[in-house]
């Protein structure tokens, strides 16, 4: 299971982030998501955990949907870029 960083946590090992972007869903998305997270531990019999990866590598876990609609959370996951993340591009 992956573990959210707080932000203490991502200030220290990272710095000050440019921008924060929440993610949020709706409870229908969540539970068909969660669905196949389920369904990829069960499948493994607990050996992988199944998880959403995207380019940014925004990790959303069934630990993170159960918090989240439980309240506990606000958002699903949050995606952090930093100055450095920020590049040009130059047309040719």
């Amino acid at each position: 299971m992956s573990q959210r960083m707080t932000m203490d946590e991502v200030l220290k090992q990272y710095g000050v982030p440019q921008i924060k972007l929440d993610v949020h869903a709706t409870r229908s998305e969540l539970l068909k998501l969660r669905e196949k997270l389920m369904a990829i531990r069960d499948l493994s019999n607990g050996q992988e955990q199944g998880y959403l990866d995207i380019d940014c590598k925004l990790y959303i876990d069934v630990d993170d949907i159960d918090r989240y609609l439980s309240g506990e959370l606000d958002t699903v996951g949050e995606i952090y870029a930093f100055p450095e993340d920020i590049k040009s591009y130059k047309e040719e």
